[in-house]
């Protein structure tokens, strides 16, 4: 497996979507690759570490460092190393440059600070698609908030409305009979969310949905399938005290995330006082 470091005196966002873009062109490199990222490097022992664990390892080294010295010590401690790199940053600086007559602030992670409500919103959505109905389950420790429950229990509204605010939101469905996978069970319990609805209300929604599909769900929404998979949610629930179960019920989206978010501020609060 081909291992790549990215190396930044800021977040690494820049040179890890530049990356991901050259990635699209080669098949397959998603999973024939490991990227590894090494955000705020700003020092030469910094990059010294760093180049050496490349060399161990035969790792390209992909990096954005805005300060000239800096980049020009990774440049150095590269070809000492014998280590492949790629600087994204020096020769655009060097042209703007040119083309400016003047040089660049060369101050690291500038560009990010200024946008960086708007890069955490952009993430934080880019977030909960990927970990969208269950996907990438073995990332759920990343997630600030995960939450589960039957199909119809508004997941994904909330998980994406979650985001707009910017929080990282990891989603799983719960299915009677089909085991959650076990990542979920070792997160910490006050960033789990049961979503649960009443039975009527459930089946009169999984309907709608029905109709949709032309018919074609099976007993998707019959009551009594739904009474089952409630009951089988509500079991793994009661198993897990510490997690937080929200009844959604007759109550919209922003309604719902406000009494999840009140929820994360009392347990700082009560963090903040032990």
């Amino acid at each position: 497996m081909a291992v790549i470091y990215i190396v930044s005196d800021g977040t690494g966002r820049t040179a890890r979507c530049a990356l991901e873009a050259a990635l699209v062109q080669f098949s397959g490199s998603a999973e024939e690759q490991e990227v590894e990222i090494y955000a705020g490097v700003r020092t030469y022992e910094q990059i010294d570490e760093i180049v050496e664990q490349a060399a161990t390892r035969k790792a390209l080294i992909v990096y954005t460092l805005v300060d000239e010295k800096v980049r020009h010590h990774m440049q150095k401690a590269s070809r000492m190393h014998v280590v492949e790199s790629v600087d994204l940053m020096g020769p655009l600086l060097l042209k703007l440059t040119e083309h400016f007559d003047r040089k660049p602030d060369g101050t690291p992670g500038l560009y990010h600070a200024v946008n960086e409500d708007y890069f955490r919103r952009i993430d934080a959505v880019q977030f909960a698609f990927s970990h969208d109905d269950g996907q990438r389950a073995h990332e759920l420790d990343r997630a600030e908030i995960v939450l589960i429950g039957v199909s119809r229990t508004f997941k994904t509204p909330i998980s994406i409305y979650l985001a707009f605010k910017g929080w990282l939101v990891a989603n799983v469905p719960l299915v009677a009979g089909i085991a959650p996978p076990a990542e979920l069970f070792k997160l910490p319990p006050g960033k789990v969310f049961g979503l649960y609805n009443n039975p009527l209300d459930l089946s009169r929604l999984r309907k709608t949905r029905q109709e949709y599909l032309n018919g074609y769900t099976g007993d998707y929404a019959a009551l009594d399938f739904v009474r089952k998979e409630l009951e089988y949610a509500n079991q793994l629930f009661r198993r897990n005290p510490g997690w937080r179960t929200i009844n959604v019920s007759h109550k919209s989206i922003e309604e719902i995330a406000v009494e999840i978010l009140s929820w994360l501020h009392l347990q700082e609060r009560e963090m903040i006082e032990r």
